[in-house]
């Protein structure tokens, strides 16, 4: 079954969202993470998503004290990203926070070879940020872009105990404008691999969470669709897509 996960985005102990991956256009909605992550739960949330924006910008965790609060206090599994780049990262944000998932994203793309022998390290607690613009991978928290095909570096990784890949258009992420045809393609593409497939960035209303059902129909290894701005500015909300999503209501007003 396909998985909602809301997305908690960290900066300077706020909950926040950035536009396209902006860290000078972003907006606050609360004060209060930890809140934020109960009032998820209570809505159905089974799992979220959290991003430390302060540790993908400085390259080191950050946050991980209010990462470790949200996870004692909503008592979901969660899975973390930004600024994880090291074996001693990975290993003190598994044991320190109590996520069960930790996202590399950078160091994946830039040493391959080290992220297939971390994730058999850490047989399915590692998940691939592989985030993208235009298909082409975009690294440090999306300051940069590569020449390196995201697709092309997903495959080497087909064998690999992945936790999962979470797939982000950045030009989609925040903009509230929907997934676009080519990202959907991509995301289809990336589970026909056979690759745990969460997918992200452009999710603005249930007419996205629909299409993305309809492809998880057909292929089950897209496991997840996380949503931010969407559910923050009520475009979604995170009960009816939950109830949808497992078999209940069909998501239409």
């Amino acid at each position: 079954m396909l998985q909602l996960l809301p997305a908690i985005d960290l900066l300077e102990g706020r909950c926040v969202r950035l536009r396209q991956g902006n860290y000078d256009d972003s907006t606050v909605f609360s004060d209060d993470p930890v809140e934020m992550a109960l009032r998820w739960k209570e809505q159905g949330a089974d799992r979220l998503h959290i991003v430390d924006l302060d540790g993908a910008r400085a390259g080191r965790p950050v946050n991980q004290e209010i990462v470790r609060r949200i996870v004692q206090a909503t008592g979901l599994p969660c899975q973390l990203g930004g600024g994880i780049r090291d074996e001693v990262s990975i290993q003190q944000t598994l044991q320190q926070t109590g996520v069960d998932r930790v996202i590399i994203g950078t160091k994946a793309l830039r040493e391959p070879d080290w992220f297939s022998q971390m994730c058999r390290q850490f047989p399915g607690q590692l998940a691939l940020g592989l985030d993208a613009r235009n298909s082409m991978v975009a690294t440090d928290g999306w300051l940069e872009v590569s020449h390196v095909s995201a697709l092309d570096l997903a495959r080497r990784l087909v064998e690999v105990p992945l936790a999962a890949v979470i797939y982000t258009n950045i030009a989609n992420d925040g903009m509230m404008q929907g997934i676009d045809q080519a990202t959907l393609n991509d995301f289809r593409i990336l589970a026909e691999m056979g690759l745990p497939v969460i997918a992200s960035g452009g999710v603005t209303t249930m007419d996205d969470i629909r299409a993305l059902k309809l492809i998880a129909d057909e292929q089950p290894n897209l496991i997840g669709v996380i949503t931010g701005r969407a559910i923050y500015e009520g475009t979604i909300t995170v009960r009816e897509a939950v109830q949808f999503l497992s078999g209940g209501a069909d998501g239409r007003h």
